[in-house]
Formats: structure tokens, C-alpha cells, sequence
């Protein structure tokens, strides 16, 4: 084992971390090019001369793929941002009422409503209250 033999020196660790290190930065952002390049609404041509340009010249490609869509790229991860975030609330809003416009909260507020009014018992109440908890 080349470590158990005090063969590596500390600079030599360093640039082994800083070559790996590179090599995860290198795919993330062949992962991230590619991402965004077939997420986009552009033509099969495109894409595929795209690629070709980024597996053939991968530097080369890689950079002039980031110099000319960079902005587009952070506008649309953007966009999309906002689309999920849109959809997230309006499923929230959708479950956060029930079928008869209150929720499990407005259930159980009229429930004690009741109760004050003597209208129910204290049974009742704690059985309307269960009822409105459990269709949640």
C-alpha cells in the first residue's frame, strides 16, 4: 500500500483531490448541458449537432455551449422554478379545502360553534371533531 509506506507526499494528495475534483466538475456540467439541451424546445438537428459538438470537442463545446446559453439556461431553470412552484400551490389549495368549501379547521370551529351554542353535547363535539380530523 503506497500510503503505509509514506511514499505520497502531501502536494501529491492535493493534486490527486484537485484531478478528482475536476472530474466531478466536468461531469456535472456534461450533465447539466445536457439537461438543459433536451429540455429545450429546438429542433432534433440542433440537439444533435449539440452533442456532436460536446462528445467530438468536448472543451471547446462545453465552453461555447455555456458563452452562448448560459443566460437562456439560468432563464429557463428559472421558469421552470416557477412552474413547479405554481403547481405545488395550486395542489395545496386544491386538498387544503374539501368538497363543501371548509376545511377540517372549519369543521371543527363550526363543531364548537355548536357546543357553544348548546346545540350539541360534548360527545357530539369530540365525535364531529374526529370525523373532521380523519378526512383529512
Amino acid at each position: 500500500m503506497v500510503l503505509a509506506q509514506g511514499n505520497y507526499p502531501f502536494l501529491d494528495l492535493m493534486w490527486t483531490m484537485l484531478v478528482f475534483f475536476a472530474w466531478v466538475i466536468w461531469f456535472w456540467l456534461l450533465i447539466m448541458i445536457f439537461g438543459d439541451l433536451f429540455r429545450r424546445d429546438i429542433s432534433g438537428w440542433a440537439k444533435a449537432g449539440w452533442t456532436v459538438l460536446v462528445i467530438v470537442l468536448p472543451f471547446i463545446g462545453v465552453l461555447v455551449y455555456l458563452i452562448t446559453q448560459g443566460k437562456h439556461m439560468a432563464e429557463r431553470r428559472q421558469a421552470e422554478a416557477r412552474a413547479t412552484q405554481s403547481q405545488f400551490d395550486d395542489y395545496v389549495r386544491s386538498v387544503a379545502t374539501t368538497s363543501d368549501g371548509g376545511g377540517a379547521s372549519d369543521q371543527i370551529e363550526k363543531a364548537k360553534r355548536l357546543l357553544d351554542e348548546g346545540a350539541i353535547n360534548d360527545e357530539e363535539y369530540h365525535s364531529l371533531k374526529k370525523k373532521a380530523l380523519a378526512s383529512r
